[in-house]
């Protein structure tokens, strides 16, 4: 990877990051150091992203003081999860320094690079984490910045060095391909919560899904699609470049497509798109043919129709930016995942478990409908244990009967307390997990409510056997439950 002297510009030379430790946080604070800037900053508590950020030479303070915010700091980066009043920001607004939220600080780095950013309700992290490898193996050489780890995503799903991290830094200029000679690739996830994508500023953008999702933010469908519209309006006119790949069905293509001056592509599993998908599940096999490519085909590492869509979006985009096709398409078929995303933690006493991030009913679906398809227990005797830890309040109460469908290809569920993150307190008394356990039990789902961790690890261990697949699942904290069962039985 190529070091970039004033690569990334934010307008500032001294910034100081507020919550440094988060996966996209800490991605940003190695773009801007490597770009030179002088950073530092402050998160709650030690964890190995701080360790990793401070063995690279960024300071990172736990103490959450004001005094902890330095002298000489010119700019306050602040992640999403930072309220208002956290001492350090309320310290910032009183010495009149600039206060930058992470997504417009992202925004401010994709300025004067070709941005490419992945929007849409499921898959940005692993399509993201997909985009950055194929792009690295074809020798373009793109910065990454992605909310998950990923071992091959600094070297390439084609390398044999693995180095687990959520970002990569590259060159500043695109160094081969159709694109030799542009500014230098810079791709990142474009999340819709509380509008945080419109600060970005991509050349190239995808949409491959819009359902219901934040609609403690949004309120509703409409406000989401309008949302993502406005997403699409920051892509400049196809005379510079500009394109959109959005899904033929499921995206609300036409709402969130009118009136765009930017080059429009369609991708999916219709026919009518301009890149047709095709996926065989017995094999995971995933074809696609596009516009100038013609036909290519890989066979995935992850299981499931959804990250078929999520690597055919990915070789779209890498080829879009003028990689070679089939190199993008060997570097898909060696992509062997990212963290918490169908990640297997371990094995104990013949009881797989895996690991999942998915937290909306749509993902929940896609991920045990892939396990049974993928790794059927009952073959061997075995049953479909899943432990979902619902994420926030407001969600599960939004979407409680989504939910309540989502988990038809689980023998059985145990449902932990919802995860509190930003919630009200009024709203937190509104629904709770034995809500979505009635709900279950109605629809002759095997269900219960257990928590603490602790506990459903206890529970685990009295009702687990030989052949049966565990997986724990939520963007919460309740990965803890999977490796819990797995030290319990002293190994993990």
């Amino acid at each position: 990877m190529t070091s970039n002297s004033n690569a990334f510009s934010i307008g500032a030379s001294r910034p100081f990051l507020v919550g440094i430790g988060g996966c996209g946080m800490s991605a940003l604070a190695r773009l801007l150091k490597d770009a030179g800037l002088e950073l530092s900053g402050v998160d709650s508590t030690p964890t190995d992203s701080t360790r990793a950020l401070q063995s690279h030479g960024i300071p990172v303070s736990h103490d959450e003081a004001s005094e902890t915010l330095p002298e000489d700091t010119d700019l306050v980066i602040a992640s999403a999860a930072i309220r208002p009043d956290h001492p350090v920001l309320i310290a910032a607004v009183e010495r009149g320094l600039t206060v930058m939220s992470y997504p417009e600080a992202l925004g401010a780095c994709m300025s004067g690079r070709t941005g490419i950013a992945i929007a849409g309700t499921h898959g940005k992290s692993t399509t993201t984490a997909m985009l950055g490898c194929a792009m690295t193996d074809a020798k373009l050489d793109p910065s990454v910045v992605v909310g998950a780890t990923c071992a091959q995503l600094a070297h390439g799903a084609l390398s044999d060095r693995d180095d687990r991290v959520g970002f990569r830094i590259g060159s500043e200029t695109i160094p081969s391909g159709s694109l030799k000679g542009k500014p230098g690739l810079l791709l990142g996830e474009a999340c819709e919560f509380n509008r945080s994508f419109h600060h970005l500023r991509p050349t190239i953008g995808s949409i491959a899904s819009i359902e219901a999702d934040h609609l403690d933010i949004y309120g509703s469908l409409d406000a989401v699609i309008e949302s993502f519209a406005q997403f699409a309006k920051l892509i400049p006119s196809e005379s510079d470049g500009g394109l959109l790949l959005i899904g033929h069905d499921g995206a609300h293509r036409r709402q969130v497509a009118s009136g765009l001056t930017c080059a429009v592509q369609t991708i999916g599993f219709n026919p009518g798109a301009d890149w047709v998908v095709g996926f065989d599940p017995s094999s995971a096999k995933t074809t696609i043919s596009g516009p100038e490519v013609g036909e290519h085909s890989w066979t995935l590492r992850m299981p499931g129709e959804h990250n078929a869509i999520n690597s055919a979006v990915a070789f779209a985009l890498a080829c879009a930016s003028g990689a070679d096709p089939e190199v993008v398409a060997q570097s898909l078929g060696a992509f062997r995942g990212l963290d918490r995303r169908l990640q297997i933690l371990g094995e104990r006493d013949g009881v797989t478990v895996i690991d999942d991030y998915g937290h909306h009913p749509t993902e929940i679906d896609a991920t045990l409908r892939a396990l049974r398809e993928s790794r059927d227990p009952s073959k061997h005797g075995g049953r479909l244990i899943c432990v979902f830890q619902p994420h926030q309040h407001s969600r599960t109460r939004f979407l409680l009967e989504e939910f309540a469908t989502s988990f038809e290809h689980a023998d059985m569920v145990i449902v932990p307390s919802i995860y509190f993150v930003r919630d009200s307190e009024i709203e937190k008394a509104k629904v709770s997990s034995a809500d979505l356990v009635d709900r279950l039990r109605s629809r002759n789902v095997r269900a219960m409510h257990l928590h603490p961790f602790e506990a459903i690890v206890e529970q685990l261990e009295n009702i687990a056997r030989p052949g049966d697949l565990l997986v724990v699942m939520g963007a919460g904290p309740v990965w803890k439950v999977g490796k819990g069962f797995l030290e319990a039985g002293g190994r993990s």
